[in-house]
C-alpha cells in the first residue's frame, strides 16, 4: 500500500511544485529476483553517490511471501543490507500533532528513537538442528589458530543463530548519537544487556563509554546536557516514568522495535520520522513503518482505504530539505518546511485519516481515504 502512497504523494505533493531530478531504483520484490537483489546493493551505491536518498516502505519476505511471489529464496531484509552498507545510525522521531494525545500521560516531549543500522540479527546466519549433536562457536584468525566455544550439546532437534558486529560500526554508532545529542541539545540515553552478554553487549557498552570519556564528556557538561547508561530493560521502565525530550540509544533488534512501541504510544505507527545518518555524509529517509499489507490487499479487492501517508510524506521532506541544504536551494528548504505544516495543519483542522480518527481529542474529525487525506494536504498547502 505505500508503495501505491507513494506514487499519490509524488503526482499530488511534489512534481506540481518541484523540478524533481531523482534516479529511481525499484526494490519491490519481483524486481529483486528479477536482479537477484543487486538492485538493493545498486540503490545503496547511488545513496553513496548522492548523498541523499527516500526510500518506501519494503517487504522483507516471509515463508508465505517467497510463495506468493514465487522467489528463488527468502532475501534479506533491504533495510539491512543498505544499512549494512551505509553505516551510521537510524534516528526516529514521533511526529506531534494537537489532537492525537499520547497513552502515556506523563509524555510531554518527543523521545528520539537512535538505533544501530548494522548487524546482530539482521545479518544473522541460522541453522536448523536436525537431530542430537554438539554446537560450536568457532573463529579462526589469520594464522590458522582457532578459539571455540561451546553454543549448545543438542539431544534433540532446535536452531542455531550466529550474529556479529564490528567495532568500527559501533564506534560509528556511538559517534553519530553524541553528534545528534550535541546538535539537538538532548540528553541522550544508552541501554543494552551487558550483564546476560557480557562480551557481545558489554563491547557497546565500553566503545560508548570510552568514546564518552575521550572527546564528548567536555562537550555534554559545556551544552548543559548528560550521557546516560543502563540495562534495556531499566531503561524501558525509566522511559515510561519519563516526560521525554531525549534520545534513547539502542542495538539494532532494540530499536526496531522500541521505535514501532514509541510510535503507536504517541499515536500511530505512521506519526514517526525515520533518518538513516552516516558518519560518511550519507542521509537515507523513509518511513518507519512497514508495507500495510490488510490495506494493499482490500485496495486489490477495489474496496476504500484510509491509509496514513505522513511518515512518507516526511520522508520526502526531510529528504528535499537535506537536499536544499547540502546543494544551498533556500527554495527547496522552504517547500519542505512548507509541505510539513500543511500535513500538520490539515490534521489538526479535523481532517484525517482512519488510525487517527479513533483516538483524536478533537471534535467531530472527519475521516478521510487515503486519496482524499493526500488531496486535502494538496489544498492545505496552497494556503500556506
Amino acid at each position: 500500500m505505500t508503495r501505491i502512497m507513494w506514487q499519490m504523494i509524488k503526482d499530488d505533493l511534489i512534481c506540481p511544485f518541484v523540478d524533481l531530478k531523482t534516479e529511481y531504483y525499484d526494490l519491490g520484490l519481483k524486481n529483486r529476483e528479477k536482479t537477484q537483489d543487486q538492485v538493493t546493493v545498486d540503490s545503496a551505491e547511488a545513496t553513496k553517490k548522492y548523498g541523499v536518498a527516500v526510500k518506501c516502505a519494503t517487504i522483507t519476505p516471509n515463508a508465505a511471501r517467497v510463495k506468493e511471489y514465487d522467489l528463488s529464496q527468502m532475501w534479506k531484509s533491504p533495510n539491512g543490507t543498505i544499512r549494512a552498507m551505509l553505516d551510521g545510525t537510524v534516528f526516529r522521531a514521533p511526529i506531534i500533532v494537537k489532537g492525537i494525545e499520547p497513552v502515556v500521560r506523563n509524555w510531554k516531549k518527543p523521545i528520539t528513537i537512535a538505533r544501530h543500522a548494522y548487524g546482530d540479527v539482521y545479518k544473522n546466519a541460522e541453522i536448523r538442528v536436525p537431530g542430537p549433536g554438539r554446537a560450536e562457536l568457532v573463529y579462526t584468525a589469520e594464522d590458522g589458530s582457532e578459539t571455540r566455544a561451546l553454543i549448545h550439546h543438542f539431544e534433540g532437534p532446535g536452531v542455531i543463530q550466529g550474529i556479529h558486529n564490528l567495532d568500527s560500526s559501533i564506534s560509528s554508532f556511538a559517534r553519530s548519537c553524541f553528534e545528534y545529542a550535541l546538535a539537538t541539545h538532548q540528553d541522550l540515553w544508552f541501554a543494552t544487556k551487558d550483564t546476560i552478554s557480557k562480551k557481545y553487549d558489554h563491547r557497546f557498552k565500553d566503545i560508548f563509554a570510552q568514546m564518552y570519556q575521550d572527546e564528548y564528556k567536555a562537550k555534554f557538561e559545556e551544552a548543559g546536557i548528560t550521557y546516560f547508561y543502563t540495562l534495556i530493560d531499566d531503561a524501558v521502565a525509566r522511559v515510561m516514568k519519563s516526560e521525554g525530550g531525549f534520545i534513547w540509544a539502542c542495538k539494532n533488534y532494540d530499536g526496531d522495535v522500541m521505535s514501532d512501541m514509541l510510535s503507536s504510544a504517541f499515536g500511530s505507527l505512521a506519526m514517526m520520522t525515520s533518518v538513516l545518518v552516516s558518519p560518511h555524509g550519507y542521509y537515507e529517509y523513509e518511513a518507519a513503518h512497514g508495507t500495510v499489507q490488510r490495506h494493499y490487499y482490500k485496495y486489490l479487492k477495489g474496496e476504500e482505504t484510509s491509509t496514513n501517508s505522513v511518515a512518507t510524506i516526511f520522508a520526502w521532506t526531510g529528504a528535499l530539505r537535506k537536499r536544499g541544504q547540502l546543494d544551498d536551494l533556500p527554495d527547496l528548504v522552504n517547500f519542505a518546511d512548507k509541505l510539513e505544516v500543511a500535513t500538520i495543519h490539515t490534521i489538526e483542522s479535523g481532517r484525517m485519516t482512519g488510525d487517527l480518527a479513533r483516538i483524536t481529542t478533537l471534535p467531530n474529525p472527519v475521516k478521510l481515504n487515503t486519496e482524499d487525506f493526500i488531496l486535502a494536504i494538496a489544498d492545505q498547502l496552497k494556503n500556506e
